[in-house]
């Protein structure tokens, strides 16, 4: 184009008058006409696109209001698709010599209607030969008997959409058929309003009312801009067939039946719709902008950090005299006396340091007091999340994840997981593009070995939106599913292939229901306002539920019962109203490194039976308790980091056996870990919810045990005991650990930190507790308090700086044996009669030599800055044997005994008392305790296999302590 020409803006005006043909010509006059051409998009393309009446908007039915990207693209593919039916045309030719030009040029027009050459459809189809156009005018057209095409040819209504209407039953015995801007309705004699057994047929800008199409192997079809208004689609065995931008309404069944396994025997037209699929704009995702959330996780390393004592003392006494005179008022023993009272309990209040411990040295001591050093290290297992403790939670402040918590955008997931990416990749069986399913009963129903693709498509107000089953395969792609009245995807009976990228919310069941060993992969959805749960996994079904946002649903984000048995990875599962993930009835499932926070009630609640397997999760900012296992729970918890939860860290309930190992539970709002045997009878549940679920799907009930596998897992071994061991317990509301239990327990190698009432309260243990080979520091009473008629061995653990007593023990069934307690506010330990005069049961091992004692204290190392080693009130029953007992103040002696008690046996104890400013003490030979390189176990092999369940259950209980009222929270799961 000359310089000296007219404006662009003129050309532009002038070209807009020309029509299809000329503007291709146009276009080939040189480069500078060619872009010309194209910069008309917005004006004489959209004319184009928008006047032909083969078509619709690009974007209906879903997004009518948005403009495509390029208009002139739009209507190229338009364009291309509609000629498809006619590719296999030089195939018909006897010579190649012919060319489809010329083949194109002898085809007919038949007009039909009143006034024209033919008066109805089956005269003019009687005359066509092939390729022929056959025209209907404005009209109603009925035919009386079935139509059968014989020859390939194009059926098209002339004007506006719904001027046309055909009655007819039409059965495709050609190669090929298009038919176009039609009213379809069925015939008097058949529902059936076209079928086909190997044909192509395509459909362009038709309505479909109150018929079934129907198209078999090897036929395919193709239908774009279509409305189908209580009509069925049935497909069988179709190797391709391509719905686009289609309308379903008010279906009284399925608007689309995909059935059985794609045909390997493929016509024609396979490959053309292949090649059309593949160059059409993909709905393959890129990459997502929106970021979900952020959790500052700032950590702190003070707990393991080697720690010294500094033990001040004074001139020397017996260390074996009574205290047989009163400190004078006003003295440090005095205040101290005042400061831990009679039963061992702390009453005033001393101010925190920065990581929850105590200065054993006051600023205010006597600077001609003399001081050694007892240096001792706080063991145990490392922390999880990046190596360090995370800090307290700060009022207000924002929530921001660290870069390996955030979620991966589903490119990104499909990128890393290449059998994902050939699933998104893969069309076969039918494609379902772009198109509403709406106001209906159900929308797509895949069975017997079917293959079907969706991707792009809104369903909403059906029964459910995609039932999978059979053996069949689904890949589903960035669709719309809300409002259905049941779940918003089904599978069953071996169904699977990919869920990815999809919305799913505010469906009356769970967005995804998978169950009778179906094992799809979930991945990269958003599951959000269901009105139950979001993820439901039962009878045997299996699946990979991975990188989803789970959030805001009315029960449980993730239900897994039955026998289900998922993989639950990098998920997100937020702000339900009730727990997390519910493992229940036997349910089972590997949940690793998903992010499970500010949940209603528990972050993850497993009962009845339920063996997960619980790994690497962060569990954080519950508005109840972090870990609930219930009645009959079971699993292994492993390397979670539970934090910042309102309630308990994990709250165990009675006859449940988890292994609870290597996790990191800080700054929940109650106890660390609480053991409870007790719990409410009531059946009423929060919220008024019932305690029954009903997971069949046309709502009758299901006898699953008829269905469920038999649990033949070589690598899963028994559990008899109860497991608490390598956790990280530091600065919670109340007790690190809460015992109150008729089970027995074992608790081993933990490191129990700076909690704000005691370490470990054992308020019931009618069967043994085993508290073995724990660092019990820092906490804002005493470290170890075992109540009256409580079964406790206490060995090998090391008990310092807590501000109470090292050890209370009323227990009548209590041995103490090699434990370092040092460096506690209060008295090392302190034994405290019965409140009773029952006679004490057979103690644990250490008192057997001595069968009336209450206590066995043995072979401990211990010592105290201000009050007594071991101070005994009352009559006591105890054997102390075999003791080291470092001196402390000398206001203070080292062993106090209340009253003449004859009952308290003494053997072989030995004091160490401070002569020289020079001398220092150390904890050797052994070391300081506890020994945690002989004890650590790693992961247990045997529970690498077990999953998980339960229903619906109030749960409360006596607590101890002012944290919260009589009743523990409620933690409920549906």
């Amino acid at each position: 184009m000359e310089a000296g020409g007219l404006p662009l803006e003129l050309w532009r005006m002038i070209l807009a008058y020309l029509h299809l043909p000329d503007l291709g010509r146009c276009s080939l006059v040189c480069r500078a006409w060619y872009e010309l051409i194209l910069s008309l998009d917005s004006t004489r393309w959209r004319q184009l696109c928008l006047g032909c009446t083969e078509c619709r908007h690009p974007n209906w039915p879903n997004q009518p209001d948005v403009e495509p990207e390029s208009w002139r693209e739009a209507f190229k593919q338009h364009y291309l698709a509609s000629k498809t039916w006619t590719k296999n045309a030089l195939d018909l030719e006897s010579s190649v010599c012919f060319s489809l030009f010329r083949r194109r040029r002898e085809r007919r027009t038949l007009s039909v209607g009143p006034g024209h050459e033919f008066d109805s459809l089956g005269s003019a189809l009687a005359m066509a030969s092939l390729y022929d156009r056959i025209v209907l005018f404005p009209g109603v057209y009925e035919e009386q008997g079935e139509i059968i095409l014989k020859v390939p040819v194009e059926i098209v209504g002339h004007g506006k959409l719904g001027e046309v209407a055909l009655l007819a039953s039409i059965d495709q015995h050609c190669s090929t058929t298009r038919l176009c801007n039609l009213v379809f309705m069925p015939a008097w004699f058949s529902p059936f309003m076209f079928k086909t057994t190997s044909g192509h047929v395509q459909f362009d800008n038709c309505n479909f009312e109150n018929g079934h199409i129907q198209v078999h192997g090897p036929g395919t079809c193709q239908v774009k801009f279509c409305t189908f208004k209580n009509t069925h689609v049935f497909l069988h065995n179709v190797p391709l067939c391509v719905l686009e931008n289609c309308e379903f309404v008010g279906s009284e069944n399925n608007s689309v039946t995909v059935e059985g396994h794609p045909s390997a025997d493929k016509n024609w037209a396979y490959k053309y719709l292949l090649g059309l699929i593949k160059s059409s704009p993909s709905i393959l995702p890129t990459e997502d902008s929106d970021s979900l959330m952020s959790l500052d996780l700032e950590s702190r390393d003070q707990a393991w950090s080697p720690r010294t004592c500094d033990i001040v003392i004074e001139g020397s006494q017996s260390p074996t005299s009574p205290a047989s005179t009163s400190p004078k008022p006003g003295s440090k023993a005095g205040s101290q006396e005042a400061e831990v009272g009679s039963d061992g309990e702390r009453v005033a209040q001393t101010p925190d340091s920065s990581d929850g411990g105590l200065s054993p040295s006051g600023e205010d001591e006597d600077e001609d007091q003399l001081t050694y050093r007892l240096s001792y290290q706080v063991q145990g297992p490392r922390p999880v999340l990046g190596g360090s403790f995370l800090g307290p939670p700060l009022p207000g402040a924002s929530i921001q994840l660290p870069s390996c918590l955030v979620l991966n955008s589903l490119q990104q997931e499909l990128q890393k997981d290449k059998e994902a990416m050939a699933l998104a990749s893969s069309v076969q069986g039918c494609l379902i593009r772009k198109c509403l399913f709406r106001d209906g009963k159900g929308g797509v129903f895949v069975c017997s070995y079917g293959r079907a693709k969706m991707e792009g498509n809104i369903f909403r107000n059906l029964t459910y939106a995609v039932r999978c089953i059979h053996n069949s395969k689904i890949v589903m792609l960035r669709n719309d599913i809300h409002r259905c009245r049941a779940s918003g995807i089904f599978l069953r009976l071996e169904g699977g292939g990919l869920i990815a990228g999809n919305n799913i919310y505010h469906n009356a069941e769970a967005g995804v229901d998978i169950r009778k060993k179906s094992n799809p992969l979930i991945l990269c959805n958003q599951i959000h306002h269901g009105l139950r749960s979001g993820i439901v996994v039962l009878g045997n079904g299996k699946g990979i539920i991975r990188n989803n946002q789970i959030f805001s649903n009315k029960e449980a984000g993730i239900y897994i019962l039955y026998h289900g048995n998922p993989v639950v990875s990098g998920n997100h599962i937020f702000k339900g109203r009730a727990a997390g993930i519910a493992v229940n009835e036997n349910g089972k499932g590997l949940i690793t490194e998903n992010v499970i926070r500010e949940n209603q009630w528990g972050g993850v609640d497993i009962r009845r039976g339920g063996v997960p397997v619980l790994r690497s999760n962060l569990i954080c900012f519950g508005y109840s308790d972090g870990v609930v296992v219930g009645d009959e729970g079971k699993g292994l918890i492993e390397g979670n980091t539970i934090y910042a939860n309102k309630g308990c860290g994990v709250w165990m309930m009675s006859s449940s056996l988890p292994h609870v190992t290597s996790n990191h539970v800080s700054y929940n709002g109650l106890y660390g870990v609480a053991v409870f045997s007790q719990k409410d009878g009531s059946g009423e549940f929060p919220g008024g919810h019932g305690a029954q679920e009903n997971f069949s799907e046309d709502g009758d009930a299901i006898l699953w045990e008829t269905e469920l596998e038999k649990d033949d897992d070589p690598l899963r071994r028994p559990v008899t005991i109860a497991l608490v061991e390598s956790n990280s317990i530091n600065h919670n509301g109340a007790s690190g650990l809460y015992v109150q239990s008729t089970e027995a327990l074992h608790v081993l190698t933990n490191v129990i930190h700076a909690n704000g009432d005691r370490g470990i309260t054992v308020a019931q243990s009618s069967q043994l507790t085993r508290v073995v080979n724990n660092s019990i520091s820092c906490n804002r009473q005493s470290g170890v308090k075992v109540e009256a008629q409580c079964k406790v061995e206490l060995r090998g653990n090391g008990i310092y700086d807590n501000r109470g007593h090292g050890i209370i023990t009323k227990g009548d069934s209590t041995v103490v044996i090699e434990n370092d307690i040092i460096g506690n506010r209060g008295s090392g330990l302190q034994l405290l009669p019965r409140s009773d005069t029952k006679e004490a049961s057979p103690g644990p091992p250490g008192c057997l030599r001595y069968p009336f004692l209450d206590i066995g204290v043995i072979k401990n190392r211990i010592h105290s800055f201000r009050a007594y080693g071991i101070a005994v009130r009352g009559r006591a029953k105890a054997l102390v044997q075999e003791n080291i007992i470092f001196q402390g103040k000398t206001s203070k002696t080292i062993f106090q005994q209340i009253s003449n008690n004859r009952e308290c046996v003494l053997q072989n104890n030995k004091f160490l008392v401070f002569k020289k400013k020079s001398d220092t003490w150390r904890l050797v030979n052994p070391p300081a305790r506890p020994h945690l390189e002989s004890s650590l176990r790693g992961p247990s092999a045997a529970h690498s296999g077990q999953k998980v369940t339960a229903m619906a259950t109030r749960i409360t209980a006596r607590v101890e302590g002012g944290y919260h009222s009589n009743r523990s929270v409620f933690c409920t799961i549906l």
